[in-house]
């Protein structure tokens, strides 16, 4: 075994598993939203073509005329969970044999945990020998994602560990191919229709902007975290509708993107379809991108500002990661009028340890498994679940990885809570519309076990008693 160079690491898995399959078309959206990236995907289309993939290089002729699928991760049939125990049970037995199934189950997810934290503490002590032990014995158990979300969870967090000590975690983070952008799009609107949990950060952080920024005539976004752009049609379209409501001429609406170097392809697509959008709908707009590489160099020395614009700032738990939190500091001399941090991570990542990052993670990817199977029970997709397991595998897979990769070279850090309130940033509180607004989007998914809270500034989505997502605003 070997450990990956900090080097030769990644920088975000923006990209997606070399999966050759086609998720199902999911059930149609009606939000600007959905809208917007089922746009996306006819443009990425266009992108696919022979002439314009050949140009790129990113075209092989014999891969693609070809039917061959790649599995990076191997998934036999189901295995038998059956303890010998239960074989030795007859028909007057007293034991509840569903209470058996239970209580072993129970035991497993104990087990697996208490096998996660061993490999933790072998990464942080180098002890590669016992790694690969351990490695062996969780591979006979855990040996494809099924089962549990428990299970399917601990299997995703046990192949983030091993591609990390084999120093292979890179294939899961190279720029993706135009295919591929197909299916995580596609991905991401099946789990946009399903769950409230990828919108509910992009409409209350629009709604935040809206209500800070209204009436301004120049509108500029510095967004750190950007994704695929889809999570600004919705904003975009209701710059335009406000200012029709005014009757006043249209503002304009500038996008900075800090974005990984490799995100060209990407850049592109979002570019063409943002202004195409735009252009529908008669806005005047800009959008520029900016590598995480130059912001470390000259941070908002690599931004262009216009005098007279209304500025907010969009953070994730991301960029704390990639480039640290001295940044922060340099906020204030960048005047915005609101900062709007999405935290996706909750308690996974930004811990004391490895161990942590990897054990809170566990519990917050399993809190979204489950989730996704509560909506397969409402009809969310269909019987054989194969959106489902699309969306594991284009969205949180990829999650789980850059979440154990980054804790691996990163060292411990403050929560970034901590880090914009010592910067002088003080909690702004959001709408009644914004909570509005969110508690409708949770209504409109059908799944019970969602629900919206406050906890001081925050505005929290929570399945069950556990917060997904949280949508804070701030300033100085």
């Amino acid at each position: 075994m070997k450990l990956p160079s900090q080097n030769n690491l990644s920088i975000e898995p923006k990209s997606v598993l070399d999966i050759r399959r086609s998720p199902p078309s999911p059930v149609a959206g009606n939000s600007s939203d959905l809208n917007f990236q089922h746009e996306m995907i006819n443009q990425v289309d266009e992108f696919d073509s022979d002439s314009l993939m050949r140009e790129l290089g990113l075209l092989d002729d014999d891969d693609h005329h070809s039917n061959k699928s790649v599995y990076p991760l191997d998934l036999p049939d189901l295995p038998s969970f059956f303890h010998s125990d239960f074989e030795t049970l007859d028909s007057n037995s007293n034991v509840n044999f569903f209470d058996l199934i239970n209580q072993h189950e129970h035991e497993n997810e104990i087990d697996y945990r208490n096998e996660l934290i061993r490999l933790t503490d072998c990464f942080e002590t180098q002890s590669f020998h016992l790694a690969e032990v351990i490695l062996t014995e969780l591979n006979q158990r855990l040996r494809s994602p099924v089962g549990k979300a428990f299970h399917r969870s601990a299997f995703y967090f046990k192949e983030a560990i091993q591609s990390l000590f084999n120093g292979t975690i890179r294939s899961f983070v190279q720029s993706c191919t135009s295919f591929e952008i197909v299916q995580v799009i596609k991905a991401y609107k099946t789990f946009s229709t399903v769950s409230p949990i990828p919108m509910f950060s992009s409409f209350t952080a629009n709604q935040t902007i809206l209500d800070e920024v209204n009436g301004a005539m120049i509108v500029h976004v510095i967004d750190f975290d950007i994704g695929f752009g889809g999570q600004w049609a919705s904003f975009l379209k209701a710059v335009v509708e406000k200012a029709e409501a005014r009757k006043v001429n249209s503002p304009a609406v500038r996008i900075t993107a800090v974005v990984p170097e490799e995100y060209d392809l990407e850049s592109r697509l979002i570019r063409d379809n943002l202004y195409q959008f735009c252009d529908d709908l008669k806005l005047r707009f800009e959008i520029e991108f900016v590598s995480i590489r130059a912001f470390e160099i000259a941070c908002f020395k690599a931004v262009k500002f216009v005098s007279g614009e209304k500025t907010a700032v969009v953070l994730s738990p991301m960029i704390f990661r990639r480039i640290g939190s001295g940044f922060v500091n340099d906020l204030r001399r960048v005047s915005p009028n609101v900062v709007v941090c999405i935290d996706n991570e909750l308690n996974g990542f930004g811990g004391s340890s490895f161990r942590k990052t990897v054990i809170d993670g566990l519990e917050l990817f399993t809190a979204v498994l489950e989730s996704l199977e509560a909506a397969k029970g409402v009809g969310g997709g269909d019987s054989g679940g194969d959106w489902m397991r699309s969306v594991e595998m284009f969205v949180l897979l990829p999650k789980i990885m850059a979440m154990v990769e980054d804790a691996a070279v990163s060292p411990p850090c403050r929560p970034w809570r901590e880090v914009v309130g010592r910067a002088g940033m003080q909690p702004v509180g959001m709408s009644q519309f914004a909570e509005f607004q969110a508690e409708c989007l949770v209504r409109r998914v059908q799944v019970r076990g969602f629900y919206v809270t406050k906890q001081q500034a925050e505005m929290m989505l929570c399945w069950h008693d556990r917060p997904i997502v949280a949508t804070s605003a701030w300033s100085f």
